[in-house]
């Protein structure tokens, strides 16, 4: 019987406990390319990622507005001049948060997670409703 050299062992030992790992972090991702305010969306791991075609200060501003339109109980926001982040809940106590970065002076990055896993199809309308506000 052949054995195995201890180094060859260790990269199959350490190869086969990563690759689950691995399967399980490639997570879901797709990407669709939105309409309107020239936004690009993507859904990974849960998230609603959308680039917006407008300044930091005014996508803070329509993601509040919507926050107000949609009756959301808004229980935090933090900002600075690159980024904010704001936390409401919907009737449903649901956790619903807004992550903005500024890419450039008329581009910001928005991403909304509802809930812990995310929720497709209410991120959608709550990115609508934003890109209707800007």
């Amino acid at each position: 019987m052949k054995t195995i050299p201890p180094a060859r062992l260790a990269v199959l030992l350490v190869a086969s406990a990563m690759l689950p790992a691995l399967l399980v972090t490639s997570g879901c991702f797709a990407l669709a390319v939105g309409a309107g305010a020239g936004a690009t969306v993507a859904y990974v791991r849960g998230d609603l990622d959308a680039t917006l075609n407008a300044g930091f200060d005014r996508s803070v501003r329509a993601v509040n507005k919507t926050i107000e339109q949609l009756q959301l109980a808004k229980v935090s926001e933090t900002k600075d001049a690159l980024q904010a982040t704001l936390i409401a809940r919907n009737g449903a106590d649901k956790k619903i948060e807004f992550y903005v970065v500024r890419l450039a002076d008329d581009a910001t990055k928005l991403k909304i997670r509802v809930g812990t896993f995310g929720d497709d199809a209410l991120q959608v309308s709550i990115l609508e409703k934003v890109k209707s506000n800007l």
